[in-house]
C-alpha cells in the first residue's frame, strides 16, 4: 500500500495536497483498491463553494458507487477532466494523474484536522 508522506488524508480515504491556499484531492491507492476497476468518476460541483464532509461527487467502480467527501471547506475550481475519457487513470495512478479535484480553501486551518502518512496507515490497518 502506497501512503506518501507528503500528503494529508481523511478518514473517507481521499488525499490532500497543500499548495499554499489551494488542495488537490484524489483517493488514495488503499481506496481505488477497494473499489476495483474504476469505471466513471461524477464531479457536478465545479465552481461551488462547499463545507469539509459535505458530497463534491462520486466514484463508480464494477462493484459499487461511493461519494467523494469534501475533505477541506473551499471552492472547486478544478476537475480532472482527463478521468472523464480515462477513470481507469485513478487505478492506475492514485497519487498523480489520477486526482480529481482542486479547492480554493476557504478555512486553512481546517488542514490541521486532517490525517497525516502514519495516522492515515494506521487507520487503514487497523
Amino acid at each position: 500500500m502506497n501512503v506518501p508522506e507528503n500528503l494529508k488524508y481523511t478518514k473517507d480515504h481521499e488525499w490532500v495536497k497543500i499548495e499554499g491556499d489551494e488542495a488537490t484531492v484524489g483517493i488514495t491507492d488503499f481506496a481505488q483498491g477497494e473499489l476495483g476497476d474504476i469505471v466513471y468518476v461524477e464531479v457536478e460541483t465545479l465552481d461551488e463553494t462547499l463545507e469539509a464532509e459535505d458530497v463534491f461527487g462520486t466514484v463508480e467502480a464494477v462493484k459499487t458507487v461511493s461519494d467523494l467527501f469534501m475533505p477541506l471547506s473551499g471552492t472547486i475550481v478544478a476537475f480532472n477532466e482527463q478521468l472523464e475519457d480515462a477513470p481507469e487513470t485513478v487505478n492506475e495512478d492514485a497519487y498523480g494523474s489520477g486526482w480529481m479535484i482542486k479547492i480554493k480553501l476557504s478555512n486553512p486551518a481546517e488542514v490541521e484536522n486532517l490525517l497525516d502518512a502514519e495516522a492515515y496507515t494506521s487507520l487503514v490497518t487497523g
